[in-house]
């Protein structure tokens, strides 16, 4: 059996025009006609669908890996959602803070509704004015 020429896959510029090109064929057989696809041992061609959108993605420049924390280590990232503590405490934490760039000592006024609490952060001179009413 004569053994085939690996075909190189298209990436960048290259693909997209391809792709575009091909717009009335299904999405294995523009991978396919892209170069992402194998022959096995047997000789069957198979489609390599993920190789083919990953390559569809960086091609269009689109960045789906999360940027790394401002202190360049990884860990949870914030997820809008807080569980009272043991203490009755409620915790905030960190990832909040510092996205809103908080600093020790800010202050806040706490609204409380019926299923909800409101922080509303306040600079001094409406602080007084708080406290002068209060």
């Amino acid at each position: 059996m004569a053994k085939q020429k690996k075909i190189e896959p298209l990436t960048g510029e290259e693909l997209l025009t391809k792709v575009k090109e091909l717009e009335n064929l299904s999405k294995d057989e523009k991978a396919k006609e892209c170069g992402y696809y194998t022959v096995t041992k047997n000789g069957v061609e198979r489609v390599n669908m993920m190789k083919f959108l990953n390559a569809l993605i960086d091609a269009e420049g689109i960045q789906l890996d999360g940027t790394p924390s401002l202190n360049g280590r990884g860990g949870r990232s914030a997820s809008y959602r807080i569980s009272v503590q043991s203490n009755g405490n409620l915790l905030i934490g960190s990832a909040y803070t510092k996205q809103m760039n908080l600093k020790p000592g800010d202050e806040f006024v706490i609204t409380l509704g019926k299923k909800h609490i409101r922080l509303k952060q306040v600079d001094a001179e409406e602080m007084e004015d708080v406290e002068a009413t209060a």
